[in-house]
């Protein structure tokens, strides 16, 4: 794939372009936004970035077309877990909800700045060391098995990394409207809201490292990979207004990303073995038995893996919600009326 200079620019000028206009749009000016605001922006986002997808196809090719959208749909499902820990810091800091926007925003833009850095490192790295591959597959394997088995209930805002903050960080006790600092006694403080964006970029950074070797277990191509995890970020900010609810229902949605993580892992080994120049694996040479998994199947693999972890999600939380009732109702009619009560007995 041949992407020039001047393409990378207007590219990357573009995006600048887009979340500028949604700061003064819509961040500037603190508010709630409303469900149906949220969810024109969320479809409009995700229709730009199957346009974009259908354009990559037509000018370079269905074989790169068919990467970004499988990189893209990748980036999204992780991108809608990273909404999940949001939620949770949003409400460990008690953010109150017309500045959640702003948290976001910036949160979002730390994200693309440090996923870029990620991208940069990695293009290097793939194209100059073959080895990185199996590094990748295996760390993206651990990561799987975090994922499925590790502890999701853990306070984010209560790790290790907010401690140090918290010692070393004057922090007023109250939010100062949508401030980053106050004074309260002649003396500066930091808000909770700067602590909340403190807490946010350092999970985005952790988010970054299943991310980007993710991304380029699908492909090879740095635009590719840039442009998916743009287009994931953007409209992520309406999208957890539109499914704040929703986050708590997906409760296979942590199942379901480890196995995309698991099967991306695979895939990259068996990349590893079959490109493998390492002198201790078949004497250097590369391992002709290791498959090749087409961007055909890697597509279908991850669209049906998402569908089926949201509705099995659903499915269970439509039962549990019904023997909720049941059990309350049955509560209900074992409860006899106040007038039923028998009067006591002089």
């Amino acid at each position: 794939m041949d992407v020039t200079p001047l393409v990378w620019l207007i590219t990357i000028a573009v995006t600048i372009a887009f979340f500028v206009y949604e700061f003064y749009a819509h961040v500037r000016k603190p508010h709630e936004p409303s469900i149906g605001e949220a969810a024109r922006w969320s479809a409009f986002y995700i229709g730009l970035a199957l346009l974009f997808g259908v354009g990559i196809g037509v000018v370079s090719g269905w074989r790169f077309g068919g990467e970004y959208f499988a990189g893209y749909l990748t980036e999204k499902a992780l991108s809608i877990d990273n909404l999940f820990v949001f939620l949770l810091l949003m409400t460990s800091f008690a953010v109150p909800r017309i500045y959640q926007q702003k948290v976001l925003m910036i949160g979002i833009v730390i994200a693309l700045i440090m996923r870029g850095a990620f991208i940069a490192v990695g293009a290097s790295l793939v194209a100059n060391f073959s080895w990185i591959f199996y590094i990748f597959g295996a760390l993206l394997l651990f990561l799987a098995y975090r994922q499925a088995f590790g502890d999701h209930d853990s306070n984010p805002a209560d790790g290790k990394f907010m401690r140090f903050v918290r010692r070393h960080l004057p922090v007023a006790d109250e939010y100062d409207g949508d401030k980053l600092f106050t004074v309260r006694n002649g003396k500066r403080l930091v808000t909770p809201m700067l602590l909340t964006i403190i807490a946010i970029g350092f999970i985005d950074l952790i988010f970054a490292v299943d991310s980007i070797p993710a991304i380029y277990g699908l492909t090879e191509e740095a635009y590719i990979v840039f442009t998916a995890n743009a287009f994931a970020l953007m409209g992520l900010r309406q999208l957890y207004f539109l499914i704040g609810g929703l986050l708590q229902r997906l409760v296979y949605l942590a199942q379901g990303l480890a196995v995309i993580l698991g099967f991306i892992g695979v895939k990259l080994v068996f990349h590893a073995l079959h490109v493998n120049e390492l002198p201790f694996i078949n004497g250097g040479e590369p391992v002709l038995w290791a498959p090749e998994i087409p961007i055909w199947f890697s597509l279908l693999f991850i669209a049906a893996t998402v569908a089926v972890a949201t509705w099995a999600s659903l499915a269970k939380t439509r039962r549990d919600d019904r023997r909720t009732a049941i059990v309350d109702e049955r509560a209900d009619a074992a409860t006899p009326a106040a007038d039923e009560v028998a009067p006591p007995r002089h």
